[in-house]
């Protein structure tokens, strides 16, 4: 574990802080210049970018929160403490795509189209979210030989490797990210050591990892390849 980067001082850069800050601005910029690439505003694609990682934190910490109710009942002002970790992915994951619609929607963007674009940087930003976690100490496995921080990391940087070859066309890029990542998080899962078995012996993410799957699988089906 190594949670705190470097002091300056009182100041402190947190590896988990840092990772997000890294991982959304390699992101966003990428995501700008593949948006101008295919015709797109590139600046609508920033701003689009901001609401997702607000949106995002907000959804996955409320979520977080509500799985250790009972902890921060007792103590609610470490609500707040994001520098030491705390986000589900699902969470984040709902409510950005929420936003992320109503700002496309406002901005006159192609909703389909664009979330094919942002969809392999979504699992950029994963990969280098995932060695904040590593970092942190949070997120961590059933046994110490296993860093399944690390693993859902190369996956992602693996899935974005797939994903960026792709053309943004009518949402099928999105539904491939979708399907590989809640396949690969389902079973991933089963080597984690912070997450509580939920119902019939699954946790809360493999459950939705398993919603999800089906719901992306099916329409992956429904809708035509261009």
């Amino acid at each position: 574990m190594h949670p705190v980067l470097f002091e300056i001082g009182p100041f402190k850069v947190f590896s988990y802080g840092a990772a997000l800050a890294i991982a959304f601005l390699l992101a966003a910029t990428l995501a700008r210049r593949r948006a101008v690439s295919e015709g797109m505003d590139g600046d609508k694609m920033l701003d689009l970018f901001i609401v997702l990682i607000i949106s995002g934190i907000i959804g996955g910490r409320l979520l977080f929160v509500l799985l250790n109710i009972n902890e921060y009942l007792a103590c609610p002002g470490d609500i707040f403490k994001l520098w030491e970790g705390g986000l589900v992915w699902y969470g984040g994951l709902i409510t950005s795509a929420a936003c992320g619609i109503i700002f496309m929607k406002a901005k006159g963007m192609p909703v389909l189209k664009t979330a094919d674009l942002v969809a392999p940087y979504i699992a950029l930003g994963q990969a280098i979210g995932r060695i904040g976690c590593y970092l942190n100490g949070c997120c961590y496995g059933k046994y110490k030989a296993i860093p399944t921080q690390l693993t859902e990391s190369a996956a992602m940087f693996i899935l974005f490797l797939i994903l960026r070859k792709r053309s943004p066309s009518n949402g099928r890029t999105l539904l491939l990210y979708l399907v590989l990542y809640s396949a690969f998080r389902f079973f991933n899962e089963f080597l984690r050591g912070d997450n509580p078995v939920f119902l019939a012996g699954l946790t809360v993410s493999q459950v939705i990892s398993a919603a999800v799957f089906a719901l992306a699988a099916i329409s992956w089906k429904i809708i035509p390849s261009k």
